[in-house]
């Protein structure tokens, strides 16, 4: 599940230029963003879809209490003097993970359509980056002072979703192949290691290729781990037939 978050709203415009606010762009754009990755099976979760204002901690609030994937936040860039700068540019919290690959991509699709690349951005100080507990980005889609990015914004208006849309789709792809999904038969969850340990023991000892795996505050059993579910099940089937309580996993 992804957070989609059109940056500012209501009495907030952002950035101004010959009337056009950023406000405006930053929800159309996330909208039509949210559309695509919608078609492509992504279930998506905005922070707003009207002009309506929320402060930056009320927005990595959202996102952490829905407990999403990814947070993203969509703004237009803006330089002290009109025609003064060019180009996109993202923002994350740090140079690592997934944000930073997933920053990387829609920096370089953007740049494909024509945008000067100005790249991935380090900024720690950022409330929806800072904030927020899942991999967070905010992607800068252009200068809304800038003549050129806005002649360029306009004439690519379909464009620039279908980009960015791919660029995170694409990076969710190159993830799970990398991390393929396993799924594992779970047999306890126990707070005290003494409890896992006896669980595990027993197991052994009916030749399960069971372990223990640390989760938070939790010691968990489990046996297998498996690409194909079929085999997961066949596995629960034979640990109930033994008389073991089961749930199937995927972490």
């Amino acid at each position: 599940m992804r957070k989609l978050q059109p940056a500012h709203g209501g009495s907030d415009p952002g950035a101004v230029y010959k009337g056009r606010q950023e406000k405006d762009d930053n929800l159309s754009l996330t909208k039509a963003v949210g559309e695509i990755l919608e078609k492509n099976g992504v279930k998506v979760l905005y922070t707003r879809t009207e002009d309506e204002y929320l402060t930056p901690f009320e927005r990595a609030k959202q996102a952490n209490e829905a407990d999403v994937d990814y947070f993203i936040s969509f703004h237009r860039n803006s330089s002290p003097q009109a025609n003064q700068y060019q180009g996109v540019e993202v923002l994350v919290y740090n140079k690592s993970g997934i944000k930073y690959k997933m920053a990387q991509n829609i920096v370089g699709a953007l740049g494909e359509l024509g945008f000067r690349e100005i790249g991935v951005q380090k900024r720690p100080g950022l409330v929806v980056l800072r904030k927020t507990k899942m991999p967070a980005l905010l992607i800068e889609t252009g200068f809304i002072n800038s003549e050129k990015d806005n002649t360029l914004y306009d004439e690519k208006k379909q464009d620039i979703p279908q980009a960015i849309a791919d660029a995170i789709l694409g990076t969710l792809d190159e993830t799970d192949a990398e991390n393929p999904l396993y799924y594992r038969v779970q047999t306890g969850a126990f707070r005290n290691r003494e409890n896992a340990d006896r669980l595990l023991y027993q197991l052994l000892d009916r030749g399960y290729p069971a372990y223990i795996l640390w989760d938070g505050d939790l010691f968990k059993v489990q046996v297998g781990a498996y690409q194909q579910l079929g085999n997961a099940i066949r596995m629960e089937q034979r640990l109930r037939e033994d008389g073991y309580s089961t749930l199937i996993v995927t972490k």
